[in-house]
């Protein structure tokens, strides 16, 4: 195919795959696409077996990593102990948490706050300190590019891809954001639309990706724009393809694949779940994210509920209590089987049988062509 991405990274298919599995990396990228792994919540130390795992199965086909370091959050630029940010928790939100666990007949957290404390990985590679341990591991392997999410890059990544040759991605939610990362060097733009899964702004694709693509190409900006949420079809990537992107970054579809690392229960919902099943909510990590509706995101957003904590003390505040219950969850337990959630995007309404990733992707192309034909014979009428 020709596009701008596929020249770039060497692809068959501009079809990117965001991803915490690092199975559906390999498979995506050696179906055609490029698979990215998002690294977050890992240590350096299981980030490199991760990674160790992937370049040795991936066949020299080109890979990506994804890292998290926003320009704005709770404890930014300051040494802080994770015990300490952990301090900053209301007991409200403690409270609000363990009565909530209790309704479904889940023992509550302990309240010395130090549940929170097991997710000090993610709030501790938040901090460009804690990423430039990441991205160093990141940088022992051949990686094609390096991504950051909620906002610039910093320096130290933009140097140190310049360094190996790794070209530098980052999501925006705004034409407006999206010319603050080319002004900062950026290499590809990630346009994630409000129907994104995880963190999204809330503009939608049909309208941010025109928005960005006409505004690249009035400044003769050379970036090439990836689009992104809610984009599950083939179909969906040539509409968007045929706005002016040069392909298709997405994440939710790979969710429901037989190599996902995606709780059974969860899966099984998504696999239930129409478009209209995802609610876009500060609740999960601080920042606006779009997961699946149950009773516990229902609960988040309901009268009374205490407001959401900055990033990473809401963070502190939930991802722990999931853990449990998507532990519980898979143990038969009913109550913890109705409050399990996962982020995904609107598109899980089109989402309606469990592939394997290979077979996703060549899904993916089946569906490009059938569009393109259809587009073709509408002009050729």
């Amino acid at each position: 195919m020709r596009s701008t991405i596929c020249d770039m990274f060497n692809l068959e298919f501009p079809l990117v795959a965001f991803t915490h599995c690092r199975d559906v990396v390999v498979a995506v990228s050696k179906a055609g696409g490029m698979g990215v792994f998002g690294a977050v919540n890992l240590s350096p130390n299981r980030l490199k077996q991760e990674l160790e795992w992937i370049d040795a199965h991936i066949d020299g086909k080109p890979y990506g990593v994804d890292l998290i370091v926003p320009n704005k959050f709770e404890g930014k630029g300051e040494r802080v102990e994770a015990s300490a940010m952990a301090k900053k928790i209301p007991q409200t939100h403690h409270d609000f948490v363990n009565n909530l666990l209790a309704e479904y007949d889940i023992e509550p957290a302990a309240q010395n706050g130090e549940e929170g404390l097991s997710s000090s990985t993610f709030a501790n590679n938040l901090q460009e300190e804690g990423a430039l341990r990441a991205m160093e591991v990141a940088f022992e392997y051949p990686i094609a590019i390096i991504v950051n999410a909620l906002g610039v890059p910093p320096q130290s990544m933009k140097d140190m891809a310049a360094h190996h040759g790794v070209k530098v991605g980052a999501l925006v939610g705004s034409k407006e954001h999206a010319m603050a990362q080319v002004s900062a060097g950026v290499d590809v733009v990630i346009a994630a639309g409000g129907e994104a899964g995880g963190h999204c702004g809330d503009v939608s694709t049909m309208v941010l990706v025109p928005e960005i693509c006409r505004a690249f190409e009035n400044m003769n900006v050379s970036a090439p724009v990836l689009a992104a949420g809610g984009i599950t079809t083939g179909t969906q990537m040539a509409a968007a393809m045929s706005m002016g992107a040069a392909g298709a970054w997405c994440g939710s579809v790979w969710l429901t694949t037989s190599e996902a690392e995606t709780n059974p229960v969860v899966k099984e919902k998504m696999l239930a779940a129409s478009s209209s099943d995802t609610v876009r909510s500060r609740a999960r990590t601080g920042k606006h994210s779009r997961q699946l509706s149950s009773p516990w995101t229902q609960a988040w957003e309901s009268e009374g509920a205490p407001e959401p904590l900055p990033m990473p003390l809401q963070g502190m505040v939930s991802e722990p209590p999931l853990g449990r219950i998507d532990k519980l969850s898979q143990s038969g337990h009913e109550g913890a089987r109705r409050l399990a959630t996962y982020w995904v995007g609107q598109g899980v309404g089109l989402m309606t049988e469990s592939l394997s990733a290979g077979q996703v992707v060549q899904q993916f192309k089946e569906d490009f062509v059938s569009a393109y034909e259809k587009l073709a014979a509408a002009v050729n009428h």
